[in-house]
């Protein structure tokens, strides 16, 4: 199995080198710079997929597209490797987390730095789109307070799948002191010797 991580500077594809690393698995890296004007992918992305989006990955003669979706194939490829528990509420759990990164947090996350970058004319928004993300952030700090990952009592792929809205969030979405057990979530995860090594294959990273 020949595995190519198509890896965009600062972006979604980070969990993908992590979770490689985390399965032990043999991979390459082709990073792509953003460009320094407009921060967009590299035009050489869509030689690779059309919609030349990060992160793609190519297995063999596979090209897989969607964070969610490529983590699903790799975890199923590992034979359920870091994937769904065995217990009912943390199987359910895990499913819930692995599609409520991209599908809920990911939006107002794209909004907010959207608004960021129109600078005086995204004021108006901002206030009121933070203080809808304000919701998530309450929830998922106790989501946390009795166990010490997302889907249960051990370390999943939907905790890698949670990395990069939460690290963005601490960035750009008011996620800071107020919300403890987050931020102890964050040192675990930036503390596994994967997360590292990801960190080292993949090159600058802004969010970690």
């Amino acid at each position: 199995m020949t595995i190519i991580v198509h890896h965009l500077e600062n972006s979604r594809s980070q969990r993908i080198l992590w979770l490689l690393e985390e399965l032990e698995l043999e991979y390459d890296v082709r990073r792509y710079e953003r460009d320094k004007k407009t921060m967009l992918a590299p035009p050489e992305l869509k030689q690779v997929h059309p919609l030349g989006k990060s992160p793609i990955v190519t297995v063999d003669d596979r090209v897989l597209i969607e964070t969610g979706a490529i983590i699903e194939y790799l975890v199923t490829r590992e034979g359920e490797t870091l994937g769904a528990p065995a217990h009912i509420e943390e199987s359910l759990r895990y499913r819930q987390f692995l599609h409520y990164a991209e599908g809920s947090m990911m939006p107002p996350l794209l909004t907010i730095l959207v608004i960021n970058r129109l600078g005086i004319l995204g004021r108006p928004a901002r206030k009121p789109i933070l203080a809808m993300f304000e919701s998530h952030l309450r929830w998922l700090e106790t989501e946390l307070q009795d166990r010490n990952w997302f889907a249960g009592n051990s370390f999943t792929a939907a905790d890698v799948m949670m990395s990069f809205p939460l690290e963005a969030a601490r960035h750009r979405a008011g996620l800071d002191e107020r919300y403890p057990n987050l931020l102890a979530w964050l040192d675990r995860i930036h503390e596994r010797p994967a997360y590292q090594a990801a960190l080292r294959r993949g090159g600058d990273y802004a969010y970690a």
